[in-house]
């Protein structure tokens, strides 16, 4: 059987009523591997939201039950719903106190660490100098260097100037120890902004903080929003510092003023646990909200 050819048409092309394929579809094999990895993909993605996720709804619901309720039947639901526990809570004057205390603290931190962190990154990012790399690679270094180890020397610092107990013990040592991170995040991402509008800029009489301030900021914002989430949400959840340098319920952070709750009532199971739940709510629902502007810092970061 002889094949014929249409004048004028290619050799390989598709006779009409035939399937098209383009060069660009995946081999049959490699097609059917991807479809089978799909479902397997999700269903990791799945039990991994699972586990995550149940005990943040385990704590929620707890605190919409009794203490009664979770001695006879601790993985059931509320029957009936009680709102008492929650209500307590909010009328607790200790968890106003904390609150503040929390929110000071937390944006106090957050402000910190965007700001010297920016200006930090855009000498490291954009100038050239002696010792740059060197100073680079110390900020990483900073990564390697645990929270814990260096608690009894903060304390003894602190201790000299007269801090404990004040919030300002808190904040600078936050500060502190979030600026490795948020360096190594701003600096791909400051170095990823083409010089030409810098030298457009100063071409036009811009100098260089109004370049920095009018060009480089704006621009900067998905970094520096990512930045800025990852430090309040670390600091509104931290434990050590708080626990050893404030030193009572007044002074104290949410996180903390949990284990005083607890310990205080004991016996409340499901007042711990609504305690609990509000004390976690306003940095789950502000990292939840934006989840998606720190995705795209992340990835301007690697691009850079």
């Amino acid at each position: 059987m002889t094949a014929t050819l249409t004048p004028g048409a290619a050799p390989n092309a598709p006779t009409p009523g035939s399937p098209r394929v383009s060069l660009d579809d995946p081999p049959p094999s490699r097609r059917k591997k991807r479809d089978l990895a799909t479902p397997f993909a999700y269903i990791v993605a799945l039990v991994i939201c699972g586990i995550t996720v149940a005990p943040v709804i385990y704590v929620i619901l707890g605190g919409f039950r009794t203490t009664a309720q979770i001695n006879r039947d601790p993985a059931g639901l509320p029957d009936p719903w009680v709102f008492d526990r929650y209500l307590g809570v909010f009328q607790d004057p200790n968890f106003w106190t904390q609150f503040a205390n929390s929110t000071i603290v937390a944006v106090a931190t957050t402000g910190g660490v965007v700001i010297l962190g920016v200006m930090a990154a855009f000498v490291i990012a954009r100038y050239e100098f002696y010792g740059r790399t060197f100073l680079f690679s110390l900020f990483v270094a900073g990564l390697l260097f645990p929270l814990t180890v260096a608690v009894l020397p903060l304390f003894t610092m602190l201790r000299s100037f007269g801090l404990l107990g004040n919030l300002l013990a808190v904040i600078a040592p936050q500060i502190a120890f979030a600026l490795p991170v948020t360096i190594i995040i701003l600096v791909p991402f400051l170095r990823a902004i083409p010089a030409e509008l810098e030298d457009a800029a100063l071409i036009d009489g811009a100098g260089r903080f109004t370049f920095f301030w009018r060009v480089l900021l704006p621009l900067s914002w998905p970094g520096l929003i990512t930045v800025g989430v990852l430090a309040f949400v670390a600091s509104w959840n931290a434990y050590l510092l708080p626990l050893l340098l404030l030193g009572n319920p007044a002074t104290a952070t949410l996180p903390v003023g949990v284990q005083y709750f607890s310990t205080a009532y004991s016996q409340d199971t499901a007042g711990v646990l609504a305690f609990t739940s509000i004390a976690m709510l306003p940095a789950l629902l502000f990292f939840t909200l934006a989840q998606r502007r720190i995705v795209g810092g992340l990835t301007g970061a690697v691009k850079g």
